[in-house]
């Protein structure tokens, strides 16, 4: 008879310890997202921004399967923040013509990473210079065709970061945003000119975190 009657109690105590564990819950999770957002309310972070500044682009021959080009991009990093320094530890970048990959280059390795500090700029660079078997199709063919015949070419960046935020004497671990710029970039072999966008500099890439 005394177990027939310690079920119900068994059953009882494990809902109070249920209920208990699940307010503990509730009350960490505010807890939690009020820490959140009393930190975005004291720093407000902000993610940082990224320029394409200038563009050279001396060869861009697509003869026998095969790519020749050579391409040198400027770039700018802009920190808007007020109290959250950037650490670049590494920048890989991608270059695409009509959607193939045609060159890897790093632009910030562990030779030259660095900080940026709050609310500033810095320039960085790639160079992609050499040659690439890109088997296009006739239709990308023709495309490349009408590009040559004015001299301007749609040409599509994409950039791999390795980023850590500084506030104060804490540093956080890494991040790896991407960076797309999409830019229109204009050939021109003569010797001492001057090479440009035909768009307006500088122009703007997209951060995706």
């Amino acid at each position: 008879m005394a177990d027939k009657y310690s079920h119900p109690r068994n059953r009882s105590c494990c809902c109070c310890l249920f209920t208990f564990f699940c307010k503990l819950l509730a009350s960490l999770i505010v807890l939690f997202g009020l820490i959140i957002l009393i930190f975005y309310l004291i720093v407000q972070p902000h993610t940082f921004k990224f320029y394409v500044t200038k563009a050279e682009l001396t060869q861009f021959d697509y003869t026998d399967s095969t790519l020749h080009y050579n391409m040198v991009l400027n770039f700018t990093a802009r920190n808007p923040n007020k109290k959250l320094g950037i650490y670049y530890d590494k920048v890989e970048a991608h270059a695409f013509y009509e959607g193939a990959r045609f060159a890897n280059v790093d632009v910030i390795t562990h030779m030259n990473s660095f900080r940026q500090d709050k609310k500033s700029s810095d320039p960085m660079s790639g160079v992609f210079s050499g040659q690439q078997l890109l088997m296009l199709h006739s239709d990308q063919v023709s495309e490349f065709n009408k590009d040559k015949s004015v001299g301007v070419y749609d040409i599509y960046v994409k950039l791999y970061f390795r980023i850590r935020f500084k506030l104060g004497d804490s540093i956080s671990h890494n991040y790896k945003p991407k960076v797309k710029c999409d830019i229109n970039v204009s050939l021109n072999s003569r010797n001492n000119a001057t090479f440009t966008f035909t768009r307006v500099l500088p122009t703007k890439c997209d951060v995706l975190f």
